[in-house]
């Protein structure tokens, strides 16, 4: 008899969660209402800068913070200064419809986020750039002393995330890594139900990603007069300007560089740090890696766009648990155990066989996860409290290194065997080019 299927909505969560309980260019000086502030005196508050203002920081970032009334954004920075000034007018528009001030206005801007790390006024940093001007900022915002806020993935390279990792570590900053799915709650339950044995001995988790579709040759364009050009490319090598390696000029919808190589992996990083992270939560294996890889991908044959499309890989943990990623498998986490299996999306739907599995209460003597109920809030927590956020750097880098891992894979085609503690291919030195890129000067780890 076919097992009936148990499908997880927030009404049950709720129903069984109660069962068991550059140069910078400043427009004018920053001028507050004391209504402004919550609290007696503006010190007591998180001053924020946002470096990178692109679709993420709009949809995400900045709002995410914006709705905090003990945390301003008092500065943004980007490349683009039509997309800065867009930036400036979002946040001071909400600040005078959120916070009924209707005079405010003034915020800091930079075009340059070495300037913007240089203002003692600001303390903490939002860093929402495109996946190659992730290390580097974050690297230079901990030595400046601003805790973080970086989107994932934590890294281009596995070299540069380790390099991030160490400097956080040296520094003592609050950094949170954009992996927000642990602080949602069905991933929490869910990965609480499996480190708990409810399943039983994890054999094998599936995790469901998809790819990028290929795209045609695209002519070289004139560079907008309101893009820096060189400095988006940064680290990379130079290539002629064409508007869908960059961002969209129009609007703020999907923007072309995720699908290029040169600066991102493609949805291996874009979405499986998400996954793969969340994977690692419930297989308690946060801070290590898998031990071998391997698999398949295709690849554009032409084209501008050239990250991976349709793949598969899979992996194997010094645990015994193999992770199986790949288009094959329904978006998101599938745990399956020796006595049963648990689905987790993130539209707050799971579901389970057992049905049972669903409602089991997690005793007061069992591991209890790290609980967050929101990401951002998470992070401002932390840095009054100096204590870890649910998404530190070490775990960010470790989710993001497990997902290069499976990239490098794609590309060799043939089993690679993976050290997690030296953080390098086993007797590959083919594999271990993979570590790191070129990074064209002065944007190097060395001159950070």
């Amino acid at each position: 008899m076919k097992k009936k299927k148990t499908v997880w909505t927030r009404r049950v969560f709720i129903r069984t969660a109660a069962a068991g309980s550059a140069g910078s260019a400043i427009l004018m000086p920053l001028v507050v209402p004391s209504s402004f502030f919550v609290k007696n005196a503006p010190s007591n508050r998180i001053r924020i800068g946002a470096i990178g203002t692109g679709r993420i920081s709009r949809e995400a970032d900045m709002p995410g913070v914006l709705k905090y009334r003990d945390a301003d954004i008092t500065a943004v920075c980007d490349v683009d200064s039509k997309r800065m000034e867009e930036a400036r007018l979002f946040v001071e528009t909400y600040y005078r419809e959120h916070r009924n001030i209707r005079s405010y206005k003034g915020l800091k801007k930079y075009d340059d986020y070495r300037d913007l790390l240089a203002d003692k006024e600001i303390d903490a940093v939002l860093i929402s750039t495109p996946d190659h001007w992730h290390a580097l900022p974050a690297i230079a915002a901990a030595r400046a002393g601003k805790d973080i806020y970086l989107q994932k993935p934590a890294s281009l390279t596995i070299a540069e995330g380790r390099a991030l990792s160490d400097a956080v570590h040296q520094t003592n900053v609050i950094l949170q890594i954009g992996s927000q799915q642990r602080s949602h709650p069905a991933f929490h339950r869910a990965c609480e139900l499996v480190r708990n044995g409810r399943i039983g001995e994890i054999k094998t988790v599936y995790v469901g990603l998809p790819g990028d579709p290929a795209g045609e040759d695209e002519p070289e364009m004139p560079v907008p007069p309101n893009l820096n050009y060189d400095m988006w490319l940064g680290s990379t090598p130079w290539a002629p300007y064409t508007e869908k390696r960059v961002h969209p000029q129009q609007d703020y919808s999907r923007p072309g560089w995720l699908r290029i190589e040169t600066y991102g992996a493609g949805m291996i990083t874009g979405w499986g740090s998400h996954h793969i992270d969340t994977a690692h939560w419930g297989m308690n294996t946060e801070y290590t890696g898998p031990v071998e890889v391997e698999g398949w991908a295709q690849f554009p044959q032409k084209g501008l766009w050239n990250v991976h499309g349709d793949f598969r890989t899979e992996a194997l943990y010094a645990n015994g648990v193999k992770m199986i990623v790949g288009g094959e498998s329904k978006l998101g986490i599938r745990f399956e155990g020796t006595e049963g299996e648990l689905f987790v999306t993130r539209w707050e739907i799971m579901d389970a066989r057992p049905s049972s599995i669903l409602y089991s209460m997690i005793g007061p003597n069992e591991t209890h996860l790290y609980n967050s109920d929101d990401h951002y809030g998470n992070w401002l927590d932390c840095i009054r409290t100096r204590e870890q956020p649910v998404a530190p750097v070490e775990i960010g880098h470790r989710s993001c290194s497990a997902c290069l891992i499976h990239q490098v894979a794609m590309h060799l085609k043939r089993r690679l065997y993976w050290d997690p503690v030296n953080e390098r291919f086993r007797n590959d030195d083919e594999a271990n080019t993979w570590l790191s890129r070129p990074m064209r000067s002065p944007w190097t780890l060395e001159k950070v």
